[in-house]
């Protein structure tokens, strides 16, 4: 009897641990929700801080993961890292979403999202 719980609880685990990893990356602090991502280069009022990359999925729980979770995360993430470097803007410059599979059946499983991070003046 003891194994059985056990194991059942080892199960619920598993199951919690993976859902997990099916949901996006979150958005981490006040300073990740003020940054903007634009497809327009910045004017030169705007200081360049770097390059940044986002990503979200991966080939075994992107299978899993819904789509726009997936392009959820990967701008999350990239607003996170934006903000770690002290910017506000990231001016996209890529977008890619990577697909695994066989059989003549491929899944999304990945974004990533490239970018340069600027920091603007508040308008």
């Amino acid at each position: 009897m003891y194994l059985s719980h056990r194991l059942t609880g080892i199960g619920l685990c598993a199951a919690l641990f993976v859902l997990a990893g099916c949901a996006p990356t979150s958005i981490a602090g006040p300073g990740a929700n003020n940054v903007r991502i634009t497809h327009n280069e910045p004017g030169r009022e705007c200081k360049f801080l770097g390059d940044v990359t986002g990503s979200q999925g991966d080939f075994l729980l992107g299978s899993i993961t819904g789509n726009a979770n997936l392009e959820t995360g990967a701008r999350n993430d990239l607003k996170n890292k934006a903000a770690a470097m002290g910017g506000n803007r990231v001016y996209l410059l890529t977008q890619r979403a990577g697909q695994t599979g066989s059989d003549n059946r491929l899944e999304q499983t990945n974004v990533t999202l490239s970018g340069n991070v600027y920091h603007c003046p508040e308008s």
